[in-house]
């Protein structure tokens, strides 16, 4: 698929900034600090109640109801009025939000707020052994058994119906997954720092650089988990919290970073050694975009970069000051990417 340019007009940028400007003011901002915060506190204290109730607690199972240039996009001011304009140009309004390694459904809490403040439909789901799904996280084996809850949400969609797939981390090899096998429940792909890998390569190889090869990893790595007794393979991996918040929230505020210690669980093994099978008629003629965070210390942007030119997706954006998680540091910037990427026809 061809890359588009996606420009806009000195008239359309003194539009779109004064219509900010009487958006973003005032005692509308100040209300919606307080609406940030209080969801924060509420997911703060579920997760804590989860975790007190059960020893892998988390959240919920479901929160919510380019081209060749590319994109950089600071924090900003958020848009807090609904545009009607905006959402007669978006055809597809619901997003559906898949995690990546061992986060759930409860890490897009602040996506879900700012996707919904402007009449957009976000629903966050669970992969398997994931947030609060009761699975065994050490018996998911598979890429299909992992990716399960989202194939069966795509298969219960009414037939007219598409969605915006957006997949973080090691949930790209999700939404790869699904655009195989479900391209036509697909309007959009976006890759967050994710694994957008090309046919016949394995989830895990993206994280070579920082983790060493897969073999060495699965013989040496102190994180591993053998949930079926030290005698047999691996089941699953899961970093010290020290560890995890050095790769993964180096740029996320503290009460983020305190919400992802008690709702994060250990990560499966099997999904991220499996081979993808992806072909050019299903896969490769889907609208794929990709989101780099150039803060990144768990994929780093030089990573971002070579799997882009490798597999090119329709269109580049990238996020300043993003680590891993910018649905925690930068939830601003990711949510007018976003929107932008639902307006494009």
């Amino acid at each position: 698929m061809g890359n588009r340019l996606i420009c806009m007009t000195k008239k359309d940028s003194k539009e779109v900034g004064s219509r900010s400007k009487r958006m973003g003011g005032g005692g509308r901002s100040q209300r919606k600090l307080v609406t940030e915060e209080e969801l924060h506190l509420q997911a703060l204290s579920m997760a804590l109640q989860q975790h007190s109730q059960r020893f892998e607690g988390s959240m919920s199972r479901r929160i919510g109801s380019t081209s060749s240039r590319r994109r950089t996009l600071p924090d900003s001011v958020p848009v807090n009025k609904q545009d009607p304009e905006l959402l007669v140009n978006i055809k597809t309004k619901k997003f559906v939000l898949i995690h990546g390694e061992g986060f759930g459904a409860w890490c897009w809490y602040k996506t879900v707020a700012l996707l919904e403040e402007v009449g957009l439909q976000p629903v966050a789901l669970d992969l398997t052994g994931s947030g609060i799904d009761l699975t065994d996280s050490n018996n998911v084996t598979t890429l299909a058994e992992y990716s399960k809850p989202l194939t069966v949400y795509l298969e219960n969609l009414p037939e007219d119906e598409k969605v915006i797939l957006v997949g973080h981390s090691i949930g790209g090899a999700c939404i790869s997954y699904a655009l195989e096998h479900y391209p036509h429940k697909i309007s959009k792909a976006i890759f967050l720092c994710a694994t957008m890998v090309t046919d016949g390569k394995r989830p895990f190889d993206v994280f070579a650089d920082q983790l060493g090869s897969a073999e060495q990893f699965m013989q040496e790595s102190k994180f591993l988990i053998h949930g079926n007794g030290k005698e047999k393979p691996p089941t699953g991996f899961m970093f010290e919290k020290e560890q995890m918040k050095g790769l993964y929230f180096n740029q996320s505020p503290t009460k983020d970073v305190a919400l992802a210690m008690v709702s994060m669980r250990l990560s499966p093994i099997g999904p991220l050694m499996e081979k993808l099978c992806l072909s050019p008629e299903k896969y490769g003629t889907a609208r794929r975009f990709y989101i780099q965070t150039l803060d990144d210390r768990a994929l780093s942007p030089d990573v971002q970069e070579k799997l882009v030119g490798e597999n090119p997706p329709e269109g580049v954006f990238k996020i300043k000051g993003s680590d891993h998680c910018p649905f925690f540091s930068k939830p601003q910037s990711l949510h007018k990417i976003l929107v932008e990427i639902a307006q494009i026809q």
